[in-house]
């Protein structure tokens, strides 16, 4: 079984589009197959958004629009990628205490930063940057412009915020 999601990479938020792919060994089971999967789906809901896999099929089965789409998820993610070193050699340059090689490890839009609760509320407080409790900040909403004062702000917190993993 492939379970795959377009919410985030086609920008389908809300729309519930995605697909399901199961490999089967035996051409003669995939009926019972296919009875199973409806009836997990068919609880959660009766009939299922059409507009956001018209959109989904729309650019998967057109070449030029797939090479557009592939183009613009290739570029996305490049930038986050550059966000996520640009946030590390900032907090190197002001030698904020830790080793944050582990931004550029993490992949995808979203990161854990390593902050602690009440290192978090320390910035929400000061500088107005808002992040979940646990430290998980998107990465896709950093720009160039803002990622010296999210360095500026972690390393603050980092050696003036209440110690504590509340």
């Amino acid at each position: 079984m492939l379970s795959q999601s377009y919410a985030k990479n086609m920008g389908l938020y809300g729309e519930r589009t995605g697909a399901l792919s199961v490999i089967v060994s035996d051409n003669s089971i995939v009926d019972r197959v296919l009875v199973q999967l409806k009836q997990v789906i068919r609880p959660m809901y009766s009939s299922p958004p059409a507009h956001g896999a018209r959109i989904a099929a729309t650019i998967l089965n057109n070449p030029v629009l797939f090479d557009k789409w592939n183009g613009e998820l290739k570029l996305m993610s490049g930038r986050i990628l550059e966000m996520r070193t640009a946030l590390k050699l900032a907090l190197q340059k002001l030698q904020t205490p830790g080793n944050w090689d582990f931004l550029e490890k993490q992949i995808g839009m979203f990161s854990y930063t390593g902050l602690t609760g009440p290192e978090v509320d320390f910035i929400q407080e000061k500088y107005h940057i808002y992040m979940m409790r646990n430290g998980r900040i998107s990465m896709a909403g950093l720009t160039t412009s803002t990622v010296d004062y999210l360095a500026g702000a972690m390393h603050d917190a980092v050696l003036n915020a209440p110690k504590g993993h509340l």
